[in-house]
């Protein structure tokens, strides 16, 4: 994909409520569909968060456990199944430009995107792969436990385990890609935010690994390896948020990405 003669910015990792990080996506890409920068960025939740997919149904969630143990709950704009996104253990990306700058079809545009991401794993020294063919689902409200799927899955090569799941979402103008990379896998944690997983420890260890069992990089060399790949990818520049993008990313989340009518919506029954 030739990013050249366009404007990309790279936002460092910042700490923010999920809801928060959601809407600064959506607000990202309207910026970028109105001809301001495109934005490569990584972020961390904080506090950890749930984030649900479009569809899932709340009564999957373990409700108690993420108020008792702190853990906000939001919904994606994006499809799949729920996300624990450790404060530590979880590094999150993305990647917003206008639909007409990137290819048209889904494969190709997951795959021009994720280029940056595979530089990062490669610069921490651990060769990640696209899964190569589908995997069982295990469980499938949690998304690292949903059928491994070759479009967007990475997995540790000569492990075979996951290490990140990404999705795109795509506004009229502009597409969103996200995505979820494991610095330590916390296994009993992310079973605990759903309901009745039905899963041990165990079984989760054996279809996920985190980054933190095959490099030595502590997490802020990982973010740093990350966060240098998706700059060099674009040639962006050092970026921060515009105060209306701000503004307009916190009417954002009370209208959507913490209200109770969108984290708790039911899933409309499809055909």
């Amino acid at each position: 994909m030739d990013t050249a003669d366009r404007e990309w910015r790279v936002i460092r990792e910042e700490s923010r409520p999920g809801p928060m990080q959601m809407a600064l996506d959506e607000v990202a890409a309207e910026t970028a569909a109105a001809g301001g920068p495109r934005t490569v960025r990584l972020y961390r939740w904080e506090p950890s968060c749930l984030s649900l997919g479009y569809h899932q149904a709340p009564d999957t969630v373990d409700w108690e456990w993420c108020a008792r143990e702190g853990v906000d709950v939001t919904r994606r704009p994006t499809g799949g199944g729920g996300i624990y996104h450790d404060s530590v253990g979880d590094l999150s990306y993305s990647i917003t430009a206008p639909r007409e700058e990137l290819p048209g079809g889904l494969m190709d545009c997951y795959h021009a995107l994720l280029d940056p991401v595979l530089d990062g794993f490669s610069r921490v020294g651990v060769p990640v792969e696209f899964v190569s063919s589908e995997a069982p689902a295990l469980y499938e409200p949690a998304c690292y436990l949903r059928a491994l799927n070759p479009a967007h899955d990475l997995v540790v090569a000569g492990d075979g385990r996951k290490v990140s799941g990404n999705a795109q979402y795509r506004q009229r103008d502009a597409v969103v890609q996200h995505g979820s990379i494991t610095y330590s896998a916390l296994a009993d944690r992310h079973l605990s935010a759903f309901a009745d997983p039905g899963r041990s420890a165990a079984e989760f260890a054996d279809r996920v690994t985190g980054l933190d069992e095959h490099t030595d990089a502590d997490r802020d060399a990982v973010v740093a390896a990350f966060e240098d790949a998706l700059a060099a990818w674009c040639d962006a520049d050092e970026g921060e948020w515009t105060d209306d993008e701000i503004s307009r990313a916190r009417e954002r989340v009370n209208e959507k990405y913490a209200s109770d009518e969108w984290v708790h919506r039911r899933p409309r029954a499809r055909s």
